[in-house]
Parts: structure tokens; sequence; C-alpha cells
């Protein structure tokens, strides 16, 4: 049973328009790549399952293709009630008013790659923008010192693409590089702990659930899964923003003029690039959904990046249009129990990433071919640009 296969090649605009065919023909399809799966195309039948974490957990698959080499790495991979202490430790690091203090940090980062991209005449954006800047963000938040910043920054880079590229034997050797990274972190925490209020790690290591803290492997795998969310996402989609601002020349004039619209042009960005096909859920038992049973115990892939362009919720979905009256009901950053907990950092550093690639870099064009992701994200691996002479 077959109604689309993931494996076949892919250009940057061909798994959208596939997606566009499945949301009319067939909005809940079966794959047999890796083992046989399932996705959910439409808007309402993703918003749903997400928001269902009862019948649709995540602790049996959690992303399509399973990737993970290694134990479970909270709070993703695991189910309410097991992973709501995890979250409640992290949420308050990571509220508007706490990662506001980033923006001077986040605008320097983005300072130092962008002027660098200039000085050399052109790029790509991915490789020397977006794969770096969300790295070394997350670097700062974690309050690693400097030598383990350029560490991170070289690890998390290759882990990147290695996964982007579907490089299974280098993902495995640099996720296992994270995690020692994540361990020593841990190490040095409980040798010289941080002000939990203001530190990750050592928030985790001062939690308490029924008077026992978190076993060592859980924070290590917590800490370790908040790495590649925070890596992963912001470099697809800035590559995917790149692309559409070369194709939209009169976009990328209109915000280098009007940078106050940028914060929502980013919003738009995020609903129509969202950078994740592949987040799955395993429902708990049989599931029908129009009109096709899903047997428990098979993966559902959540097609974010399918739901946030379906018609019958965003008029002329495949469409960037600002001011979309709707927006609250984009999933770019998911729905129910795994909504992303950073969102208010990610979006932070994607809206000044863009108003600092508006306002630092010439008008740019595509320099060559697009690359695009594979499965489990969608969008820009490999973006190059060329600028316009000053």
């Amino acid at each position: 049973m077959q109604d689309f296969d993931p494996l076949l090649p892919e250009t940057f605009d061909s798994a959208t328009a596939d997606y566009a065919r499945l949301r009319g023909e067939c909005p809940v399809a079966h794959s047999d790549a890796w083992g046989g799966f399932w996705a959910l195309m439409k808007h309402s039948d993703v918003a749903a399952a997400a928001a269902d974490s009862g019948t649709f957990i995540t602790s049996k698959q959690n992303v399509v293709p399973a990737v993970a080499f290694t134990g479970r790495r909270p709070p993703l991979h695991l189910d309410p009630p097991e992973h709501t202490p995890y979250r409640r430790t992290l949420s308050p690091l990571l509220t508007e008013r706490k990662v506001a203090r980033f923006e001077p940090i986040i605008r320097d980062i983005c300072r130092e790659l962008l002027d660098a991209m200039v000085a050399k005449g052109g790029g790509d954006i991915c490789e020397d923008f977006s794969a770096r800047m969300p790295i070394r963000v997350f670097a700062h938040w974690m309050n690693l010192p400097p030598a383990q910043i350029e560490s991170l920054s070289d690890v998390g880079r290759r882990y990147n693409i290695a996964v982007q590229s579907n490089d299974m034997e280098s993902t495995k050797e640099t996720s296992l590089l994270l995690y020692e990274m994540a361990r020593q972190l841990v190490a040095d925490r409980k040798a010289a702990p941080l002000d939990p209020e203001e530190d990750a790690t050592s928030a985790l290591l001062a939690t308490r659930v029924d008077g026992e803290p978190f076993p060592d492997e859980m924070i290590v795998g917590t800490i370790r899964q908040v790495l590649v969310v925070g890596i992963i996402a912001p470099t697809v989609l800035i590559g995917s923003v790149a692309v559409h601002l070369s194709r939209d020349q009169a976009l990328q004039a209109k915000l280098r003029a009007e940078p106050e619209l940028i914060p929502a042009a980013m919003d738009e960005f995020l609903r129509l690039y969202t950078p994740y096909r592949g987040f799955a859920r395993t429902p708990t038992r049989d599931v029908e959904i129009r009109g096709r049973t899903i047997p428990a115990g098979e993966a559902v892939a959540l097609v974010y990046a399918s739901a946030n362009r379906d018609e019958d919720v965003f008029e002329d979905g495949s469409t960037f249009k600002l001011g979309r009256p709707n927006m609250k009901e984009s999933l770019h950053f998911g729905r129910g129990t795994h909504m992303c907990v950073g969102a208010a950092l990610a979006r932070l550093e994607l809206v000044v990433a863009l108003e600092e690639m508006m306002a630092r870099l010439p008008t740019f064009d595509l320099a060559g071919d697009i690359v695009p992701t594979r499965f489990p994200e969608i969008g820009a691996l490999r973006v190059p640009l060329t600028f316009a002479p000053a």
C-alpha cells in the first residue's frame, strides 16, 4: 500500500506539490518506506492527533524515519505524565521575558557571520550562516565557556549536515559526540552549579519529583534533545526564506525598505516553510481517520509542512501573504503537550536573523542549484547566493 514514496529524488518544490495532491486525493496516506508509516496531510487531522497525547504517543517512535541510536531523550521521547516534569523544568528558562536578554548576543552573532559572507562576495546561506548561528546561540543559552562553544559549534554543524544529508554513519558519530558533550556539561554543573533560574542543566539537576532527582542519563538525554531541536529547524527555515526572497525580489526590496514588517513576514515564512514533516506519533488503538483505519502500533507522521498549506484553513495556502487574519491557526511550533518549548527563543533568533540579513546583505539572488533536505525535515540544505554589486 504505497500512496507516496519519500525516497524518490526531490527538488526544493516537489514535496510540497506532492502534498497538495495528497491533501486532495489521499489525505491519510501510507508509504512502505522505512518499514511502513502513515502520514496525515490535512490541518484538522494533524492538529487533532498532536493534541491527543492519550491516543497518539511519542514514546514508541517520535520521528520518521527513526534515527535514535541511544536512549530516551526527554521531553520529546516521553508521554504525559512522565514527560511533564522535564518540560516544566525547562519552560521557565524559555519564556519571552527570559530569552529577550539574548537579543544582543543573537544580533552580534548574525552580524559577524553575515559580514564574513559579504567580505567574500557571496556564499551558501546555510553553510556560512544558518547552520552556525543557532548552535552558537544555544551555547550561550546553556552558559558554555568559549572553548566549549567552539567545540559545540563544530560538532553541531557536522551533525546538522549529516542528518539532512541522510548520512547515517556521520549522524551516529556526531550524535554520540553530542551525548559526550552533554555528559561533560552535567559533570561540570554537578561540580559547580549555576543559578537554576538561569541555567538549564542546573535546573534539571535541582528538580525533584516525589523527593527524587531525575536520573543522570535522562538529564543527559534532555540536554542532547534540546541541542538538536534548536540546531536543525532554524538552519532549514532560513535557507528556505533565502530561496523565497531570491525568487521574489520585490518582497526582498519591501522588507529592506520597511523592516517593521519583518516580524509578521517571519510568521508567514514559518507557516509557509514549516521545516518538519516527520514528527511522528504511534496510536495506542486502531484509529479511523477519513475512512482509513490506522492499526494500533503503526507509525504516523504529522506532516506539519502540509497542514500549514491546507487551503481549507489558509486561503491560497501555498502563497506568501503578509497579514493573514488567522495566523494563530498555524502549526509551525506544533500543538498539544509537545508544542515546541523553545518557541520564543526560536522566533527571536529567526526575526533577528532576517532583520540582519536585510540590513547587512546586498541584494541577493540564487547562484546555483538548491539542495533540498529529506525526511524528517523539509526545506533547503544548501542555498548558494550571489550579491548584487554595491
